[in-house]
């Protein structure tokens, strides 16, 4: 599991190991592997991103060819992708090809498509056809994140058998995923499972099918890694096999890969509900102008958006003309819409995510968010209505409002809500009434948009996070406005 990456002034340990390596380096590189040896990859990792990138290559070269591979997958993506553009293809294939086969797709991913295809080329037969397999699978696929190395054994086979095999295995290189033995029929598909633990404990001269559990939970190489998430945080796996059609186990997914998996989508759903498109490289290495184009799209359409606001104020200028007051409760109406819509919109695209909802679900969630959205109207429209009153009462009693001493003869046109009440124009307990009826209607209105969208979006086949809250709060403003007019006309300019 590749940590993110870190800026150089918050590695201690980096910080500390850098100037020794460098040195060592420069005098003595044939200790380098000796003196580290103890070290932690990750802690080797965090000391070659504060080296120089010209000492970086001949840092992990002074390793052993395993050894810096290791330290090679807890490398920042930036500076890893950098050193293997800098080497020879037969030299990076050296290196990539010692590291986990899940790991190595990811990074030959990174890579520009020319140079990983002449890393793959240089690999040796077993692992070009491991990086082949895994790299024709998407990335955020199960197929994508899952490694090839699993231990799989006949259900025939007897727990002395299947210990020593196991013994040979773990001795041959390292595998990923021997947090679990996967027992297999005769045609090679997937029969059970048991832990490393079940086996050691299992009685002698037992096999494997008499002890394993039959009931194994399994994904599709197809699944998103949502899906995977799911599975293995409902049964509490810490690696989940990947069956082809026929159930025959391709690979395993370890729950140090999901807990990135995870990671990565919950970062792509935070950036598409703050109204963008999501970014593929971490903040502080991305590109300016990628950053803008990632942003601009989306920040434009929801500009172009909010023209259709200012469109639905020119429909009723006539209103506000005959009503000023009106225009003072504008953002009170449109803030309480937008709020309502965005609070619906989070609650379905998580649940969908989670699971908890599904599209058939869509009539049952309606139902309840527009008896919650009348809910939470009424109590925003007692609140508000009560507000216009007061502002009434200390108008009539000439006192201060935000500062304004409302008893004065001001203009109607320019100032407090109570001057502008007492102006004759218009009833102060009917504005009141048009307010709260409004916030009951946009509430309910925002609330059920909010939460209908999400499926839309689905349905339509796109991600849900999409109809992120900016969008559903500029959808909600227009109709908000024409909600609150229209109360209005009704109520006020009859």
């Amino acid at each position: 599991m590749t940590p993110p990456p870190r800026n150089p002034e918050e590695r201690p340990v980096g910080a500390l190991l850098a100037p020794d390596i460098l040195a060592l380096l420069d005098e003595s590189p044939s200790l380098i592997a000796a003196d580290t040896e103890e070290v932690h990859p990750a802690d080797l990792a965090e000391a070659a991103e504060a080296m120089p990138f010209e000492s970086v290559p001949q840092f992990l070269a002074a390793l052993p060819r395993e050894r810096a591979a290791q330290v090679l997958e807890y490398l920042d993506e930036e500076l890893r992708t950098e050193v293997l553009e800098a080497m020879t293809a037969p030299q990076a294939a050296a290196l990539v090809s010692e590291m986990n086969p899940d790991e190595r797709a990811d990074v030959l991913e990174e890579l520009d498509e020319e140079h990983a295809e002449e890393i793959v080329e240089e690999m040796p037969a077993e692992a070009r056809r491991e990086t082949e397999a895994l790299r024709k699978w998407e990335p955020d696929s199960a197929g994508g994140i899952m490694t090839t190395e699993v231990v799989k054994v006949p259900a025939s086979t007897t727990v002395e058998d299947a210990l020593a095999e196991v013994r040979v295995i773990a001795r041959s290189g390292r595998r990923e995923a021997m947090h679990a033995i996967y027992t297999t029929d005769s045609e090679g598909r997937l029969e059970g499972v048991l832990s490393l633990r079940e086996l050691l404990a299992a009685p002698e001269g037992a096999k494997l099918r008499d002890i394993a559990w039959t009931e194994v939970q399994s994904v599709s190489p197809y699944a998103d890694r949502e899906e995977v998430a799911r599975v293995i945080s409902n049964y509490d796996l810490v690696v989940v096999p990947v069956v082809s059609e026929s159930n025959h186990v391709i690979g395993a997914i370890t729950v140090d890969d999901v807990i990135d998996a995870i990671q990565e989508e919950q970062t792509e759903d935070v950036q598409k509900l703050g109204g963008m498109e999501a970014l593929d490289e971490p903040y502080d290495q991305i590109g300016f102008w990628r950053m803008i184009r990632k942003r601009a799209g989306w920040l434009s359409a929801l500009f172009i958006g909010e023209m259709f606001t200012a469109t639905a104020l020119g429909v009723y200028q006539k209103e506000i003309d005959s009503a000023t007051v009106l225009a003072i409760f504008l953002p009170l109406i449109v803030s309480s819409g937008g709020n309502s819509g965005s609070q619906g919109t989070s609650l379905i695209i998580r649940a969908l995510a989670l699971r908890e909802v599904s599209l058939r679900d869509w009539w049952r969630v309606a139902m309840r968010e527009v008896s919650t959205g009348i809910t939470l109207g009424l109590i925003l429209a007692v609140i508000g209505f009560f507000r216009i009153e007061l502002w009434q009462v200390m108008a009539e009693n000439g006192w201060t409002v935000f500062g304004m001493n409302v008893g004065h003869d001001y203009s109607c046109v320019s100032q407090g809500v109570g001057q502008l009440m007492r102006c004759g124009v218009v009833n102060p307990h009917l504005v009141a009434l048009t307010v709260a009826i409004s916030l009951v209607g946009v509430v309910t209105f925002g609330t059920l948009a909010g939460a209908m969208l999400p499926f839309v979006m689905r349905r339509l086949g796109f991600d849900p996070a999409s109809a992120s809250a900016p969008f559903i709060a500029t959808f909600v403003d227009v109709t908000g406005l024409i909600i609150y007019f229209n109360v209005a006309l009704h109520l006020l300019l009859r």
